[in-house]
């Protein structure tokens, strides 16, 4: 948080860097977190910074609990498999078509994960945008009141 704070962009651009980067964390796109957030940012004038800050809050050791919790809030909504037929993990495997095919035909265990990490991604960045901007706004002394710049990159 100290290194969103003393960025010189404005609170806006901070906390929606950040907020885009924490909708991209909580998505199940494996090792395309940081790249898709890198093009996002250049396509559309993000703060860079802030929005790796925003990917980054997935982490090893957040990893679990956010797609388990995604896996959760998605089961709520459509239910739970009964079993997940996963293919073999060992590192050799994943070379294999084998692999990908059995993966790919998970439907039932993927079907959770998709519809919970789409709802915690967009909550998570909402709440993520509030908090930031007002963290921002307080710690630069630019007071209280919530003011949403124009469409400029200001």
């Amino acid at each position: 948080m100290q290194k969103l704070v003393t960025l010189d962009d404005s609170p806006h651009r901070i906390a929606l860097g950040f907020a885009v980067g924490v909708f991209l964390a909580f998505t199940p796109l494996l090792g395309l977190h940081t790249v898709l957030g890198l093009l996002i940012a250049f396509a559309f004038g993000l703060n860079r910074v802030a929005v790796l800050v925003g990917v980054f809050v997935n982490n090893p050791w957040t990893l679990f609990p956010i797609y388990g919790l995604a896996a959760y809030v998605g089961g709520l909504f459509v239910g739970f498999p009964p079993t997940v037929p996963m293919a073999a993990l060992g590192f050799g495997e994943i070379f294999k078509s084998r692999f990908w095919i059995e993966l790919a035909g998970a439907w039932s265990f993927w079907k959770p994960l998709l519809l919970g990490s789409a709802i915690l991604s967009c909550a998570a960045a909402a709440l993520s945008y509030v908090l930031v901007f007002f963290i921002i706004t307080r710690a630069k002394g630019a007071g209280r009141t919530l003011e949403f710049p124009s469409a400029s990159r200001g």
